[in-house]
């Protein structure tokens, strides 16, 4: 059997990258990837991105990409799955490389969100990824539909506001640590209390912002000597597209599908896992993702914020970079960045906090309102 390994990452700083197009941005990551991995070319390129034909006008995006890169004649495919681009993009290169298809690809992540310079363009723009004629077509966004499943979990589970905060300072906190995190600066629970609500009882704390940013992976089937990376395994699934349909709002069911997946291809029990990256676009999906991953029960997933063990120190560290809330959200990137992150932790050459020898990865990211997941599980020896 094929196995996948990661020899080199490449990442840019998340940030409002007025001066820079998104063929830029990607050719730049998938550049410094290729560099460390010490190679001049690879089999195909795998793009993932959500919005460069809404917001970029742009098209073709995977071949426009390589040629920035100087990759003539390279196969290129890109990848959509709403904010869950890029880890669709690694899924979609792992399959190739199984496959015995390829030796050598380009995994790389980019979303140039800058470009739409409103509020109201960026955020219509995001509801792309809900149905169009049933939930945007009434003006329901995403953090609209996000705050109904906060209000409800706050109410099933008597959540305080202050206990969401404990996510925002812990993910602020470790973004300080990462050079290419974008909100490099502490909060106080005071910070995000008095934050002005953006759809109750979501507040301005709980979101991502946005941003500009591109990371990629050099994936090969080939075992590197030196501080072998490997992704062990790959699930994924859908869920009821409208959220109306879903019997519980409060469960990821595609996540928790997507999870039980991939733990079955690694050989892993939710108990082996040093690390996650989760999806934290909006606080609430962080909590309900720890749920779906099988770290807590239903409704207990607000307890590993209570009681610490989301820190780095704590029993389940999480998002070590600083998660989305606070390394950034470019939402075809996002994917790329929890592997490419996770994968540097555990080669003992992380962006962020350092933990001691971790051995197992997870990240999940999230396609729209949890409608496809994916999950990827990493090995380091």
């Amino acid at each position: 059997m094929v196995s996948v390994y990661i020899t080199g990452v490449g990442m840019t700083k998340i940030d409002k990258h007025w001066d820079t197009t998104v063929s830029e941005l990607a050719s730049e990551a998938l550049r410094i990837a290729l560099n460390e991995a010490g190679m001049e070319s690879v089999d195909a390129v795998f793009v993932g991105n959500m919005l460069s034909g809404i917001v970029n006008s742009q098209e073709n995006l995977a071949s426009l990409v390589v040629s920035y890169a100087g990759l003539y004649g390279t196969p290129a495919f890109k990848v959509e799955a709403a904010c869950a681009s890029g880890a669709a993009a690694i899924a979609s290169a792992f399959i190739s490389l199984k496959s015995g298809m390829f030796k050598d690809v380009a995994v790389v992540g980019v979303e140039k969100m800058s470009d739409e310079t409103s509020v109201e363009g960026i955020t219509r723009a995001l509801a792309t990824a809900a149905d169009s004629e049933y939930e945007l077509y009434h003006g329901v966004s995403f953090t609209a539909l996000n705050a109904l499943i906060m209000q409800r979990y706050s109410y099933e589970f008597n959540v305080k506001p202050e206990d969401y905060g404990l996510w925002s300072i812990q993910m602020h906190k470790n973004a300080t640590m990462n050079p290419y995190a974008q909100l490099r600066f502490e909060i106080t629970m005071e910070k995000y209390l008095s934050s002005q609500w953006i759809s109750k009882p979501i507040r301005f704390m709980d979101c991502s912002p946005v941003g500009d940013g591109a990371a990629a992976l050099i994936l090969s089937s080939k075992k590197p000597k030196d501080s072998p990376i490997e992704i062990a395994g790959v699930g994924m699934a859908t869920d009821k597209f409208q959220s109306f349909l879903r019997e519980d709002l409060l469960t990821l069911a595609a996540a928790k599908i997507a999870a039980k997946r991939a733990y079955n291809m690694a050989n892993i029990r939710p108990e082996d896992i040093d690390m996650v990256e989760v999806h934290d676009a909006f606080t609430i999906m962080g909590v309900l993702s720890l749920e779906a991953l099988g770290l807590a029960e239903r409704g207990e997933g607000i307890e590993l914020l209570k009681n610490g063990d989301i820190k780095p120190d704590g029993t389940i560290p999480t998002n070590l970079a600083g998660g989305l809330k606070a390394r950034g959200h470019p939402v075809g990137a996002t994917g790329v960045y929890q592997v490419a992150e996770l994968s540097l932790q555990l080669r003992g050459t992380p962006v962020g906090v350092k933990l001691d020898n971790p051995n197992i990865g997870v990240a999940l990211n999230l396609g729209g309102l949890a409608s496809n997941c994916y999950v990827t599980v990493l090995k380091g020896e």
